[in-house]
Protein backbone atom coordinates (compact mmCIF):
# COMPACT_ATOMS: atom_id res chain seq x y z
CA UNK A 1 0.00 0.00 0.00
CA UNK A 2 1.39 3.43 -0.80
CA UNK A 3 2.26 5.63 2.12
CA UNK A 4 0.15 8.70 1.46
CA UNK A 5 -1.34 10.23 -1.62
CA UNK A 6 -1.55 14.00 -2.08
CA UNK A 7 -5.25 13.85 -1.44
CA UNK A 8 -4.57 12.56 2.04
CA UNK A 9 -2.20 15.33 2.94
CA UNK A 10 1.45 15.39 3.97
CA UNK A 11 2.70 14.05 7.33
CA UNK A 12 1.61 16.28 10.18
CA UNK A 13 3.80 18.04 12.73
CA UNK A 14 3.92 17.16 16.42
CA UNK A 15 1.16 19.58 17.36
CA UNK A 16 -1.12 18.04 14.75
CA UNK A 17 -0.39 14.50 15.91
CA UNK A 18 -0.97 15.40 19.55
CA UNK A 19 -4.18 17.22 18.64
CA UNK A 20 -5.42 14.18 16.75
CA UNK A 21 -4.54 11.84 19.65
CA UNK A 22 -6.25 14.15 22.14
CA UNK A 23 -9.54 13.41 20.41
CA UNK A 24 -9.41 10.01 22.13
CA UNK A 25 -8.62 11.76 25.44
CA UNK A 26 -11.70 13.94 24.86
CA UNK A 27 -14.12 11.12 24.03
CA UNK A 28 -13.01 8.35 26.39
CA UNK A 29 -14.61 9.81 29.55
CA UNK A 30 -18.00 9.40 27.89
CA UNK A 31 -17.38 5.68 27.47
CA UNK A 32 -15.74 5.35 30.89
CA UNK A 33 -18.15 7.40 33.00
CA UNK A 34 -21.46 7.18 31.15
CA UNK A 35 -21.43 3.94 29.17
CA UNK A 36 -19.48 1.72 31.54
CA UNK A 37 -18.63 2.50 35.15
CA UNK A 38 -20.87 5.18 36.68
CA UNK A 39 -23.98 6.35 34.85
CA UNK A 40 -25.03 3.02 33.30
CA UNK A 41 -24.88 1.13 36.64
CA UNK A 42 -26.69 4.08 38.27
CA UNK A 43 -29.42 3.97 35.61
CA UNK A 44 -29.94 0.24 36.21
CA UNK A 45 -29.54 0.11 39.98
CA UNK A 46 -30.42 3.63 41.17
CA UNK A 47 -32.48 5.64 38.72
CA UNK A 48 -34.98 2.83 38.13
CA UNK A 49 -36.38 0.44 40.73
CA UNK A 50 -36.37 -2.78 38.66
CA UNK A 51 -32.76 -3.67 37.65
CA UNK A 52 -33.52 -6.42 35.09
CA UNK A 53 -36.11 -4.21 33.37
CA UNK A 54 -33.73 -1.24 33.49
CA UNK A 55 -30.91 -3.34 31.97
CA UNK A 56 -33.24 -4.33 29.15
CA UNK A 57 -34.18 -0.69 28.43
CA UNK A 58 -30.53 0.41 28.53
CA UNK A 59 -29.61 -2.42 26.17
CA UNK A 60 -32.41 -1.51 23.74
CA UNK A 61 -31.36 2.18 23.74
CA UNK A 62 -27.75 1.17 23.10
CA UNK A 63 -28.76 -1.08 20.23
CA UNK A 64 -30.89 1.65 18.61
CA UNK A 65 -28.05 4.19 18.72
CA UNK A 66 -25.52 1.70 17.37
CA UNK A 67 -27.82 0.60 14.54
CA UNK A 68 -28.38 4.21 13.48
CA UNK A 69 -24.63 4.85 13.52
CA UNK A 70 -24.06 1.71 11.46
CA UNK A 71 -26.49 2.83 8.77
CA UNK A 72 -25.18 6.41 8.56
CA UNK A 73 -21.43 5.78 8.81
CA UNK A 74 -20.61 4.48 5.31
CA UNK A 75 -23.03 6.91 3.63
CA UNK A 76 -21.55 9.94 5.34
CA UNK A 77 -18.03 8.64 4.77
CA UNK A 78 -18.66 8.31 1.04
CA UNK A 79 -20.02 11.85 0.86
CA UNK A 80 -16.98 13.19 2.73
CA UNK A 81 -14.62 11.30 0.42
CA UNK A 82 -16.08 13.21 -2.51
CA UNK A 83 -13.66 15.94 -1.46
CA UNK A 84 -15.30 17.51 1.59
CA UNK A 85 -13.23 18.30 4.70
CA UNK A 86 -13.78 16.18 7.81
CA UNK A 87 -13.71 18.73 10.61
CA UNK A 88 -17.16 20.27 9.89
CA UNK A 89 -18.66 16.79 10.19
CA UNK A 90 -16.85 16.26 13.49
CA UNK A 91 -18.19 19.61 14.74
CA UNK A 92 -21.81 18.61 14.05
CA UNK A 93 -21.49 15.25 15.76
CA UNK A 94 -19.62 16.88 18.64
CA UNK A 95 -22.62 19.11 19.27
CA UNK A 96 -24.82 16.00 19.51
CA UNK A 97 -22.45 14.44 22.04
CA UNK A 98 -22.30 17.58 24.18
CA UNK A 99 -26.05 18.18 24.19
CA UNK A 100 -27.01 14.55 24.79
CA UNK A 101 -24.52 14.18 27.65
CA UNK A 102 -25.67 17.36 29.39
CA UNK A 103 -29.33 16.24 29.48
CA UNK A 104 -28.42 13.13 31.52
CA UNK A 105 -28.45 15.45 34.56
CA UNK A 106 -32.26 15.11 34.51
CA UNK A 107 -32.14 11.43 35.57
CA UNK A 108 -33.44 12.10 39.11
CA UNK A 109 -34.12 8.87 41.07
CA UNK A 110 -37.76 7.87 41.00
CA UNK A 111 -38.71 10.19 38.13
CA UNK A 112 -39.91 7.38 35.90
CA UNK A 113 -41.48 9.91 33.53
CA UNK A 114 -37.98 11.11 32.58
CA UNK A 115 -36.90 7.65 31.39
CA UNK A 116 -37.72 8.24 27.68
CA UNK A 117 -35.89 11.61 27.65
CA UNK A 118 -32.84 10.17 29.39
CA UNK A 119 -32.65 7.21 27.00
CA UNK A 120 -33.15 9.49 23.97
CA UNK A 121 -30.38 11.81 25.17
CA UNK A 122 -28.07 8.85 25.76
CA UNK A 123 -28.82 7.64 22.22
CA UNK A 124 -28.09 11.06 20.68
CA UNK A 125 -24.82 11.37 22.57
CA UNK A 126 -23.77 7.85 21.59
CA UNK A 127 -24.60 8.48 17.94
CA UNK A 128 -22.61 11.72 18.03
CA UNK A 129 -19.48 10.22 19.56
CA UNK A 130 -19.50 7.22 17.21
CA UNK A 131 -19.80 9.27 14.02
CA UNK A 132 -17.31 11.91 15.18
CA UNK A 133 -14.85 9.09 15.88
CA UNK A 134 -15.29 7.73 12.36
CA UNK A 135 -14.19 11.00 10.78
CA UNK A 136 -11.33 11.44 13.23
CA UNK A 137 -10.10 7.91 12.43
CA UNK A 138 -10.17 8.69 8.73
CA UNK A 139 -7.69 11.51 9.24
CA UNK A 140 -5.03 9.14 10.64
CA UNK A 141 -3.39 7.76 7.43
CA UNK A 142 -2.69 11.28 6.17
CA UNK A 143 -0.90 12.34 9.34
CA UNK A 144 2.04 9.93 9.51
CA UNK A 145 3.95 7.36 7.46
CA UNK A 146 2.54 3.85 7.12
CA UNK A 147 5.30 2.18 9.10
CA UNK A 148 4.44 4.26 12.20
CA UNK A 149 0.66 3.87 12.10
CA UNK A 150 0.66 1.21 14.82
CA UNK A 151 2.51 3.43 17.26
CA UNK A 152 0.29 6.43 16.54
CA UNK A 153 -2.91 4.43 16.92
CA UNK A 154 -1.68 2.71 20.09
CA UNK A 155 -0.49 6.03 21.52
CA UNK A 156 -3.89 7.60 20.86
CA UNK A 157 -5.72 4.70 22.51
CA UNK A 158 -3.37 4.96 25.50
CA UNK A 159 -3.99 8.70 25.70
CA UNK A 160 -7.71 7.94 25.57
CA UNK A 161 -7.54 5.47 28.43
CA UNK A 162 -5.45 7.95 30.40
CA UNK A 163 -8.21 10.49 29.87
CA UNK A 164 -10.76 7.99 31.08
CA UNK A 165 -8.61 7.24 34.12
CA UNK A 166 -8.07 10.89 35.04
CA UNK A 167 -11.74 11.75 34.57
CA UNK A 168 -12.81 8.75 36.63
CA UNK A 169 -10.39 9.67 39.41
CA UNK A 170 -11.69 13.23 39.43
CA UNK A 171 -15.36 12.30 39.46
CA UNK A 172 -15.27 9.23 41.72
CA UNK A 173 -12.47 10.53 43.94
CA UNK A 174 -13.55 14.14 44.36
CA UNK A 175 -17.23 14.50 43.41
CA UNK A 176 -19.38 11.34 43.57
CA UNK A 177 -20.17 10.14 47.09
CA UNK A 178 -21.42 6.88 48.54
CA UNK A 179 -25.13 7.14 49.46
CA UNK A 180 -24.29 5.59 52.85
CA UNK A 181 -21.18 7.38 54.06
CA UNK A 182 -21.35 10.63 52.08
CA UNK A 183 -17.65 10.34 51.20
CA UNK A 184 -15.91 10.02 47.85
CA UNK A 185 -13.82 7.07 46.68
CA UNK A 186 -10.77 8.68 48.31
CA UNK A 187 -12.66 9.09 51.60
CA UNK A 188 -12.96 12.85 51.11
CA UNK A 189 -15.75 15.37 51.41
CA UNK A 190 -16.74 16.22 47.82
CA UNK A 191 -15.29 19.40 46.35
CA UNK A 192 -18.81 20.53 45.48
CA UNK A 193 -21.72 19.94 47.84
CA UNK A 194 -24.01 17.52 46.05
CA UNK A 195 -27.31 16.06 47.20
CA UNK A 196 -26.80 12.33 47.71
CA UNK A 197 -30.56 11.75 48.10
CA UNK A 198 -31.15 12.81 44.49
CA UNK A 199 -27.84 11.23 43.38
CA UNK A 200 -26.50 14.48 42.00
CA UNK A 201 -23.00 13.00 41.94
CA UNK A 202 -24.04 10.18 39.60
CA UNK A 203 -26.09 12.51 37.42
CA UNK A 204 -23.25 15.02 37.19
CA UNK A 205 -21.16 12.69 35.01
CA UNK A 206 -23.19 13.62 31.92
CA UNK A 207 -22.53 17.39 32.08
CA UNK A 208 -18.96 16.68 33.21
CA UNK A 209 -18.31 14.63 30.06
CA UNK A 210 -19.84 17.37 27.91
CA UNK A 211 -17.52 20.04 29.33
CA UNK A 212 -14.47 17.74 29.24
CA UNK A 213 -15.04 16.94 25.56
CA UNK A 214 -15.60 20.57 24.62
CA UNK A 215 -12.29 21.61 26.18
CA UNK A 216 -10.04 18.81 24.96
CA UNK A 217 -11.33 18.41 21.40
CA UNK A 218 -10.21 21.96 20.57
CA UNK A 219 -6.52 21.07 19.85
CA UNK A 220 -7.64 18.73 17.08
CA UNK A 221 -9.66 21.51 15.45
CA UNK A 222 -6.84 24.03 15.91
CA UNK A 223 -3.68 22.09 15.06
CA UNK A 224 -4.46 18.89 13.13
CA UNK A 225 -4.50 19.30 9.39
CA UNK A 226 -7.66 18.43 7.53
CA UNK A 227 -7.82 17.19 3.96
CA UNK A 228 -5.54 19.14 1.61
CA UNK A 229 -4.85 19.07 -2.09
CA UNK A 230 -8.29 18.00 -3.33
CA UNK A 231 -11.22 19.93 -4.71
CA UNK A 232 -14.71 18.88 -3.66
CA UNK A 233 -16.92 17.42 -6.35
CA UNK A 234 -19.44 19.80 -7.86
CA UNK A 235 -22.24 17.74 -6.31
CA UNK A 236 -20.60 15.94 -3.38
CA UNK A 237 -23.77 14.26 -2.04
CA UNK A 238 -24.82 12.43 -5.23
CA UNK A 239 -21.17 11.86 -6.13
CA UNK A 240 -20.53 10.41 -2.70
CA UNK A 241 -23.55 8.11 -2.91
CA UNK A 242 -22.49 6.97 -6.38
CA UNK A 243 -19.04 6.20 -5.02
CA UNK A 244 -20.59 4.33 -2.09
CA UNK A 245 -22.51 1.98 -4.39
CA UNK A 246 -19.39 1.50 -6.50
CA UNK A 247 -17.26 0.89 -3.40
CA UNK A 248 -19.64 -1.72 -2.02
CA UNK A 249 -19.39 -3.62 -5.28
CA UNK A 250 -15.63 -3.10 -5.27
CA UNK A 251 -15.34 -4.21 -1.68
CA UNK A 252 -17.03 -7.51 -2.44
CA UNK A 253 -15.23 -8.11 -5.74
CA UNK A 254 -11.78 -6.52 -5.59
CA UNK A 255 -11.18 -6.14 -1.85
CA UNK A 256 -12.44 -9.42 -0.45
CA UNK A 257 -9.66 -9.54 2.10
CA UNK A 258 -10.79 -6.19 3.52
CA UNK A 259 -14.41 -7.36 3.42
CA UNK A 260 -13.54 -10.50 5.39
CA UNK A 261 -11.68 -8.45 8.00
CA UNK A 262 -14.61 -6.05 8.33
CA UNK A 263 -17.00 -8.98 8.77
CA UNK A 264 -14.79 -10.48 11.49
CA UNK A 265 -14.43 -7.13 13.18
CA UNK A 266 -18.18 -6.62 12.98
CA UNK A 267 -18.65 -9.57 15.30
CA UNK A 268 -15.75 -9.35 17.72
CA UNK A 269 -16.09 -5.58 18.22
CA UNK A 270 -19.73 -6.10 19.13
CA UNK A 271 -18.80 -8.77 21.65
CA UNK A 272 -16.04 -6.64 23.19
CA UNK A 273 -18.30 -3.62 23.54
CA UNK A 274 -21.09 -5.66 25.10
CA UNK A 275 -18.83 -7.29 27.70
CA UNK A 276 -17.14 -4.02 28.63
CA UNK A 277 -20.39 -2.02 28.72
CA UNK A 278 -22.43 -4.51 30.75
CA UNK A 279 -19.62 -5.94 32.89
CA UNK A 280 -19.80 -3.15 35.46
CA UNK A 281 -23.60 -3.42 35.52
CA UNK A 282 -23.26 -7.15 36.23
CA UNK A 283 -20.67 -6.62 38.97
CA UNK A 284 -22.77 -3.92 40.61
CA UNK A 285 -25.84 -6.15 40.60
CA UNK A 286 -24.05 -9.29 41.84
CA UNK A 287 -22.10 -7.69 44.68
CA UNK A 288 -24.21 -4.62 45.37
CA UNK A 289 -21.34 -2.27 44.51
CA UNK A 290 -21.94 1.43 44.92
CA UNK A 291 -20.10 4.46 43.55
CA UNK A 292 -16.99 3.78 45.64
CA UNK A 293 -16.49 0.19 44.47
CA UNK A 294 -17.46 1.00 40.89
CA UNK A 295 -15.08 3.96 40.80
CA UNK A 296 -12.14 1.90 42.01
CA UNK A 297 -13.13 -0.96 39.69
CA UNK A 298 -13.14 1.47 36.79
CA UNK A 299 -9.75 2.91 37.71
CA UNK A 300 -8.19 -0.56 37.89
CA UNK A 301 -9.60 -1.62 34.51
CA UNK A 302 -8.68 1.67 32.86
CA UNK A 303 -5.08 1.41 34.04
CA UNK A 304 -4.96 -2.14 32.65
CA UNK A 305 -6.38 -0.97 29.31
CA UNK A 306 -3.91 1.92 29.17
CA UNK A 307 -0.95 -0.41 29.73
CA UNK A 308 -2.32 -2.83 27.15
CA UNK A 309 -2.73 -0.10 24.54
CA UNK A 310 0.84 1.18 25.09
CA UNK A 311 2.35 -2.28 24.75
CA UNK A 312 0.04 -3.28 21.91
CA UNK A 313 1.04 -0.33 19.72
CA UNK A 314 4.73 -1.24 19.93
CA UNK A 315 4.08 -4.95 19.39
CA UNK A 316 1.84 -4.14 16.42
CA UNK A 317 4.68 -2.53 14.48
CA UNK A 318 6.95 -5.47 15.36
CA UNK A 319 4.80 -8.56 14.73
CA UNK A 320 1.77 -7.26 12.84
CA UNK A 321 -1.73 -6.04 13.59
CA UNK A 322 -3.47 -9.35 13.04
CA UNK A 323 -1.30 -11.22 15.54
CA UNK A 324 -2.03 -8.61 18.20
CA UNK A 325 -5.77 -8.85 17.55
CA UNK A 326 -5.86 -12.66 17.69
CA UNK A 327 -3.92 -12.88 20.95
CA UNK A 328 -5.94 -10.04 22.43
CA UNK A 329 -9.24 -11.73 21.57
CA UNK A 330 -8.16 -15.02 23.13
CA UNK A 331 -7.25 -13.24 26.37
CA UNK A 332 -10.50 -11.25 26.25
CA UNK A 333 -12.60 -14.41 25.87
CA UNK A 334 -10.88 -16.12 28.80
CA UNK A 335 -11.44 -13.03 30.95
CA UNK A 336 -15.11 -12.75 29.95
CA UNK A 337 -15.85 -16.37 30.81
CA UNK A 338 -14.07 -15.90 34.11
CA UNK A 339 -16.11 -12.82 35.05
CA UNK A 340 -19.38 -14.59 34.28
CA UNK A 341 -18.27 -17.58 36.37
CA UNK A 342 -18.42 -15.50 39.54
CA UNK A 343 -21.32 -14.77 41.87
CA UNK A 344 -21.44 -14.06 45.64
CA UNK A 345 -21.45 -17.77 46.53
CA UNK A 346 -19.36 -19.44 43.81
CA UNK A 347 -16.40 -18.91 41.53
CA UNK A 348 -15.66 -20.81 38.31
CA UNK A 349 -19.41 -21.61 38.26
CA UNK A 350 -19.18 -24.50 40.77
CA UNK A 351 -16.52 -23.74 43.42
CA UNK A 352 -18.19 -22.48 46.62
CA UNK A 353 -16.62 -19.53 48.46
CA UNK A 354 -17.27 -17.85 51.78
CA UNK A 355 -19.40 -14.75 52.01
CA UNK A 356 -17.80 -11.35 52.44
CA UNK A 357 -16.58 -11.08 56.07
CA UNK A 358 -18.37 -8.63 58.31
CA UNK A 359 -16.56 -5.33 58.33
CA UNK A 360 -14.42 -6.39 55.38
CA UNK A 361 -12.88 -3.68 53.27
CA UNK A 362 -13.15 -3.03 49.58
CA UNK A 363 -13.18 -6.22 47.49
CA UNK A 364 -12.69 -8.38 50.60
CA UNK A 365 -14.86 -11.23 49.31
CA UNK A 366 -13.15 -14.04 47.40
CA UNK A 367 -15.68 -13.70 44.57
CA UNK A 368 -14.88 -10.01 44.18
CA UNK A 369 -11.16 -10.72 44.02
CA UNK A 370 -11.55 -13.42 41.38
CA UNK A 371 -13.83 -11.17 39.32
CA UNK A 372 -11.22 -8.40 39.50
CA UNK A 373 -8.48 -10.76 38.30
CA UNK A 374 -10.48 -11.80 35.24
CA UNK A 375 -11.58 -8.22 34.60
CA UNK A 376 -7.90 -7.22 34.46
CA UNK A 377 -7.42 -9.64 31.57
CA UNK A 378 -10.31 -7.98 29.76
CA UNK A 379 -8.84 -4.53 30.34
CA UNK A 380 -5.34 -5.49 29.20
CA UNK A 381 -6.68 -7.12 26.01
CA UNK A 382 -9.19 -4.45 24.99
CA UNK A 383 -6.74 -1.66 24.14
CA UNK A 384 -4.56 -3.68 21.74
CA UNK A 385 -7.60 -5.20 20.00
CA UNK A 386 -9.12 -1.78 19.36
CA UNK A 387 -5.91 -0.01 18.35
CA UNK A 388 -4.62 -2.78 16.08
CA UNK A 389 -8.00 -3.12 14.37
CA UNK A 390 -7.84 0.53 13.38
CA UNK A 391 -4.23 0.09 12.23
CA UNK A 392 -4.88 -3.08 10.22
CA UNK A 393 -7.54 -1.36 8.14
CA UNK A 394 -5.21 1.57 7.42
CA UNK A 395 -2.64 -0.90 6.09
CA UNK A 396 -4.94 -2.91 3.82
CA UNK A 397 -7.56 -0.45 2.52
CA UNK A 398 -7.23 1.74 -0.63
CA UNK A 399 -5.33 4.85 0.41
CA UNK A 400 -7.53 7.23 -1.61
CA UNK A 401 -10.77 6.04 0.01
CA UNK A 402 -9.86 6.21 3.68
CA UNK A 403 -12.93 8.06 5.01
CA UNK A 404 -15.21 5.77 3.04
CA UNK A 405 -13.47 2.63 4.23
CA UNK A 406 -13.41 3.94 7.77
CA UNK A 407 -17.12 4.39 7.24
CA UNK A 408 -17.24 0.66 6.48
CA UNK A 409 -15.02 0.18 9.53
CA UNK A 410 -17.50 2.10 11.69
CA UNK A 411 -20.31 0.19 9.99
CA UNK A 412 -18.60 -3.11 10.75
CA UNK A 413 -18.25 -2.11 14.38
CA UNK A 414 -21.86 -0.96 14.66
CA UNK A 415 -24.00 -2.90 12.20
CA UNK A 416 -24.35 -5.72 14.71
CA UNK A 417 -23.56 -3.53 17.73
CA UNK A 418 -27.29 -3.29 18.19
CA UNK A 419 -27.53 -7.10 18.05
CA UNK A 420 -25.54 -7.98 21.18
CA UNK A 421 -27.29 -5.41 23.42
CA UNK A 422 -30.62 -6.41 21.85
CA UNK A 423 -29.90 -10.09 22.52
CA UNK A 424 -28.78 -9.23 26.04
CA UNK A 425 -31.98 -7.29 26.61
CA UNK A 426 -34.20 -10.07 25.27
CA UNK A 427 -32.46 -12.89 27.15
CA UNK A 428 -32.39 -10.85 30.36
CA UNK A 429 -36.07 -10.00 30.03
CA UNK A 430 -37.07 -13.60 29.27
CA UNK A 431 -34.92 -15.33 31.88
CA UNK A 432 -34.68 -12.63 34.53
CA UNK A 433 -30.95 -13.45 34.71
CA UNK A 434 -28.37 -10.76 34.02
CA UNK A 435 -25.62 -13.41 33.80
CA UNK A 436 -27.40 -15.36 31.05
CA UNK A 437 -28.14 -12.14 29.21
CA UNK A 438 -24.53 -10.97 29.12
CA UNK A 439 -23.20 -14.43 28.20
CA UNK A 440 -24.67 -13.96 24.70
CA UNK A 441 -21.72 -11.69 23.90
CA UNK A 442 -19.34 -14.67 23.91
CA UNK A 443 -20.95 -15.96 20.73
CA UNK A 444 -19.95 -12.77 18.90
CA UNK A 445 -16.39 -12.88 20.23
CA UNK A 446 -15.75 -16.47 19.18
CA UNK A 447 -17.36 -16.06 15.76
CA UNK A 448 -15.29 -12.95 15.04
CA UNK A 449 -12.08 -14.70 16.02
CA UNK A 450 -12.80 -17.62 13.69
CA UNK A 451 -13.54 -15.31 10.74
CA UNK A 452 -10.36 -13.33 11.35
CA UNK A 453 -8.14 -16.39 10.89
CA UNK A 454 -8.00 -16.39 7.04
CA UNK A 455 -7.53 -12.58 6.70
CA UNK A 456 -4.25 -11.66 4.95
CA UNK A 457 -2.46 -8.92 6.87
CA UNK A 458 -0.33 -7.35 4.14
CA UNK A 459 2.15 -4.91 5.58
Amino acid sequence: MPNNTPSLGRPSGKAGLVGWALFDWATQPYYTLVVTFLFAPYFVNGFMSDPPHAQSLWAFATSAAQLTAAVLAPVLGAIADAGLPRKPWIAVFSAMLILGSAVLWLAVPGSEGAVPLVLLSFGIATLGVELATQFNNAMMPGLISERRLGRLSGFAWAIGYAGGLVSLALVAGLLVTSPDGGKTLFGLTPLVTLDSATREGDRLVGPFCAVWYLVFVLPMFLFTQDRHGTRPANNPVPEGLRRLVSSIRNLLRAHRNVALFLLARMLYADGCAAVFSFGAIYAASVFGWGATELGLFGIILTVAALVGACIGGLVDDAVGSKTVIVVGLLVFIVGSIGVLSVDPDEIFFVVPVAEKPAGGGLFAAAGEQVLLAFALLIGIALGPVQASSRTLLARICPSDQTTEFYGFFAFSGKVTAFAAPLAIGIVTAVTGSQRLGISVSLVFLIAGLLLLAPVRATR
